[in-house]
């Protein structure tokens, strides 16, 4: 049997091995690198994801605080606009009240359409066509002129000159 002598050694092995350890070490710094932008690309994205969804938080409440906002105003004018209307129920039935009496009034005693008939006369004149009206008032004209002091126009004078002071009437 013959032994066979080693054979020679390769003499690119040691380059090999250089060149794979250098592989293997770029390798792992490029990992390296890899994982670590990877890293940087995760804390970035949460950053920015974190700053978006503060920005919608900001953005909800300000549209919250918006819409709460014209709701508020939209409840203060639904309630002015009942408030409103509640009183111009109470002073129409005020009015319709006061016509009432002053119609009951005249219609008690014929002394206040005389005095009204009187009253007509001291404003036209001697010459005026004094008419009674259905509600126990009058009404009395000359040429291009007219008064009228019926019980319905004498309520809604008497009334007006209450002017501000009807507020008074619904008030605390």
């Amino acid at each position: 049997m013959t032994l066979s002598a080693p054979g020679p050694a390769d003499p690119l092995t040691p380059v090999r091995a250089e060149l794979l350890r250098a592989a293997r070490a770029d390798a792992d710094t490029v990992l390296a690198r890899a994982r670590a932008d990877a890293d940087e690309a995760m804390r970035a994205a949460r950053t920015e994801a974190e700053t978006l969804l503060d920005r919608a938080r900001e953005q909800g409440a300000a549209d919250g605080t918006a819409a709460a906002a014209r709701e508020r105003v939209r409840a203060r004018q639904d309630a002015w606009t009942r408030e409103l209307c509640a009183r111009a129920e109470v002073y129409a039935d005020l009015r319709a009240r006061v016509r009432t009496g002053v119609r009951d009034a005249l219609a008690d005693t014929g002394v206040l359409r005389v005095r009204l008939e009187e009253r007509a006369r001291a404003l036209l004149g001697t010459g005026a066509r004094v008419t009674a009206t259905v509600d126990g008032g009058v009404t009395a004209e000359t040429p291009g002129r007219r008064v009228d002091l019926s019980a319905n126009a004498l309520a809604d004078r008497a009334l007006d000159r209450l002017g501000a002071e009807a507020e008074t009437l619904w008030a605390p």
